[in-house]
């Protein structure tokens, strides 16, 4: 972050609906979707006795594209817009110069609009990079529609809790163009500053549009109380919570949390259990070097602190469709949100073979394989492998395993009938796929976190 503040920058570009208007417009949109909807040709209704009703199960969260998702569905893109081909022009452009477009990008925001600097953590460190990288990204697919639009209305939603509002949205779009011009010298013209003017435009329309419908149905954020606190090493809790009002979720996904100590710094944590019949809900916290929610939440936090929970994310979750069998391998807290898993595969009463690898460093770092071994004498299709990477383990009697985790899932295989579930750090993720394409799971079928929101949830 520069020490000085940026030079004086000309008057706002009028380069995109004011959010006066956005907001008028929001009715408008609404009351157009509700007029397609009523003009659609509805089915005759059948005439006889009504047929028994099927059930349905209702998924309160629909998976939402990543980063990833995004920079991958461009490989397979028809031929670029005009508009895509200037901006991407920028993008090559700034690359080397990243983190000094950025740095710009925050001082000029924070210098012009010091109100917005309230709606962001004290520091910078993790959040620098989100947002500009988002819009980044954002833009330079502008013509892939459908996956943007899934992933920019996830995006807005999820900027609700951090109190974004539409107005806000035409500071960061001036502050974006001027920190772009600025560095991009020999790209910028007037046509490619047109170019992401239109971008931004429809970037912060889908946004806003789609905070606007969340908010009828879900609040920004529900407070939780710590009902139960349990330390199971020096460095690891498992804490559960209530909610405030009813959440919504699946296992196998995550949310965001904040906590009273560190206010406007949000970190992903899975949940440790599927939804339960009285509401709480559980994670496991490992308190890591410099972490500042996770260090709060592990050494700090006691019951009857409250914290804040955002809405749920992942798509990591059991396809209940198919008798395929689960392969899941979770490593250190990775085991949370697989110990979800096979309690949503119980819940559901079909029989169909789970198959766990638990993977830690030492036998004392497997800190809840005693409840995964009590799962695993409830359900005879359950098994459950835990694999420690140095030294023997006396824990997880016969079935233990010394080695790396990858490994371990290699000598066991194949798994060609099976879906696959990945949960630990980054590092794991990436060799764990493909272990799991080595024993014969296709990579369509191979399910975990993103990766960039894992590297973010570091703390």
């Amino acid at each position: 972050m520069p020490t000085t503040a940026p030079d004086a920058q000309p008057a706002p570009r009028p380069f995109f609906t004011p959010p006066e208007r956005q907001a008028e417009r929001q009715p408008e949109r609404q009351a157009e979707r509700q007029a397609e909807r009523q003009a659609a040709p509805q089915p005759e209704r059948p005439t006889g006795p009504r047929p028994e009703r099927e059930t349905v199960v209702r998924h309160p969260v629909a998976a939402e594209p990543t980063l990833e998702a995004v920079e991958a569905a461009a490989s397979s893109a028809p031929p670029a817009s005009p508009d895509a081909i200037l901006i991407r022009r920028t993008m090559a452009e700034i690359e080397p110069v990243a983190d000094k477009v950025t740095s710009y990008f925050y001082a000029l925001l924070f210098v012009q609009h010091p109100d917005l600097r309230a709606l962001f953590p004290a520091s910078m460190d993790t959040q620098r990079d989100r947002l500009f990288k988002a819009l980044l990204t954002a833009a330079k697919h502008v013509d892939d529609a459908d996956i943007l639009t899934e992933y920019l209305s996830h995006l807005g939603r999820g900027h609700r809790k951090y109190g974004t509002m539409p107005d806000h949205y035409p500071a960061v779009g001036e502050c974006l163009l001027s920190a772009l011009s600025r560095y991009a010298t020999s790209s910028w013209s007037k046509e490619t500053e047109e170019a992401w003017v239109r971008a931004y435009t429809a970037i912060s329309q889908i946004m806003i549009d789609a905070a606007a419908e969340n908010e009828a149905v879900a609040p920004a954020w529900w407070q939780a109380e710590i009902v139960s606190h349990e330390l199971r090493t020096p460095d690891i809790a498992v804490v559960t919570v209530r909610p405030d009002q009813p959440y919504p979720f699946l296992a196998g996904q995550y949310t965001s949390l904040e906590t009273p100590w560190w206010p406007r710094v949000w970190r992903h944590y899975s949940f440790a259990s599927a939804p339960r019949s009285d509401g709480l809900l559980s994670f496991h916290v490992k308190a890591v070097p410099a972490g500042w929610v996770s260090n709060a939440m592990v050494h700090r936090a006691r019951p009857g602190d409250v914290i804040r929970l955002g809405a749920p994310s992942g798509s990591m979750t059991v396809d209940h469709a198919t008798r395929n069998g689960l392969l899941c391998v979770g490593g250190g807290t990775g085991i949370a949100p697989i110990k979800a898993l096979v309690e949503d595969v119980a819940q559901h009463g079909i029989r169909r073979p789970v198959d766990v690898f638990y993977g830690a460093r030492s036998d004392h770092d497997l800190y809840d394989i005693d409840t995964m071994l009590r799962l695993e004498q409830e359900h005879p299709w359950l098994s459950v492998r835990p694999v420690v990477a140095n030294g023997p383990t006396g824990r997880g009697g016969a079935s233990s395993v010394t080695g790396q985790l990858p490994d371990a899932v290699r000598q066991y295989g194949p798994f060609r009938e099976y879906d696959a579930y990945l949960s630990g750090p980054p590092g794991l993720i990436r060799s764990g796929v493909d272990a799991l394409v080595g024993v014969g799971i296709p990579a369509d079928r191979i399910r975990h976190d993103s990766i960039e929101e894992l590297v973010s949830a570091g703390d």
